[in-house]
């Protein structure tokens, strides 16, 4: 059991490096090819933090594990927000002033609104699948159309500028590319075998493997790009990414069982767990915009969302 634990932790390692690799390559080719850094910013880079849980999601559907794809969209959503984002905002409160965000957090409700529908009737298909993947390039549409049309004091303009790498040779760009196109499914592949290995060992259920101990790996880049945002001041890009990260789970991660491996669902899933999401997301709302008109998430507020954390994950062990 050790040795699928350590087997587990060196393959995410992997998956979180090729994931990081991917979006740097794909980046600096994108620069290199004159598309412009808030393009790049809000597409490329957004996507790539869930760039891990994608593949997982396929990996997991491919192999029949259509629970722990499920469990994988719905359980990172959950950690980003009551984990990451606590922990973020514990380290620094989080002081909200890009429009940008104020119009992507409906966003995000609708889209988790629309997961809750979905999933009511315990049974995923192929056709709810092709709708999240349609909406998924829709976004993506959109995101191209919005990087048009920011105010121009826009503060995400500069934090996401920043984060594109310059100065990167064409040659260099599609080599860490490449690279991470192959080392993205070989390590989720891998990952997903230790973590099944590791959870029927402790008789846990697929869904509570995608919940857990999957969602909780496969949200690191998004925890690491959190409190690096933060560190550097750039409030609005951190809360960005998680943002971000969960719109594309539920329209990407959650749309691959569907279209790989369409067929029931956990009650759980359905009844618990894309609830306690649906309800995070409305939390997220309330500490970002409050009456008094100062959209702020303080350190009370990370502590409150730690704590929701953690009393989840003493429902699904308890």
């Amino acid at each position: 059991m050790f040795f699928e634990v350590f087997l587990f932790l060196v393959w995410l390692a992997v998956l979180s490096f090729a994931a990081d690799r991917f979006v740097y390559g794909a980046a600096a080719m994108a620069k290199n090819f004159g598309i412009s850094p808030m393009v790049i910013g809000l597409t490329i880079v957004a996507m790539g933090s869930s760039a891990p849980e994608i593949v997982v999601s396929a990996t997991a559907s491919l192999n029949g594990n259509i629970n722990t794809a499920i469990g994988n969209a719905i359980g990172s959503n959950i950690t980003n927000i009551a984990l990451v984002l606590g922990l973020t905002a514990l380290l620094k409160p989080l002081l909200i002033s890009s429009s940008t965000l104020k119009r992507e957090m409906p966003v995000l409700l609708f889209f988790s609104l629309l997961a809750t529908y979905m999933l009511s009737d315990l049974f995923l298909s192929r056709t709810e699948g092709l709708i999240l993947i349609v909406f998924f390039f829709a976004v993506i549409g959109a995101l191209v159309w919005m990087s048009f049309n920011l105010e121009s004091n826009d503060p995400l303009i500069a934090e996401t500028e920043s984060e594109i790498p310059t100065n990167v040779p064409t040659f260099k760009a599609i080599f860490w590319l490449i690279m991470g196109l192959i080392l993205l499914p070989l390590s989720a592949n891998f990952m997903v075998d230790s973590a099944v290995v590791i959870a029927k060992a402790f008789g846990l259920s697929d869904l509570v493997i995608g919940l857990t101990i999957i969602a909780i790996g496969t949200s690191l880049p998004e925890l690491a790009a959190s409190i690096a945002g933060v560190l550097k001041n750039e409030d609005d890009m951190a809360l960005g990414n998680i943002i971000g990260s969960n719109i594309f789970n539920i329209l990407a991660v959650m749309a691959m069982p569907g279209l790989i491996a369409p067929g029931l669902i956990d009650e759980f899933a359905a009844h618990r767990d894309v609830y306690i999401m649906l309800g995070l997301n409305i939390l997220l709302i309330l500490m970002s915009f409050n009456l008094r008109g100062i959209r702020r998430i303080n350190r009370i507020e990370g502590l409150a969302l730690i704590a929701c954390f953690a009393a989840y994950q003493f429902v699904l062990f308890g």
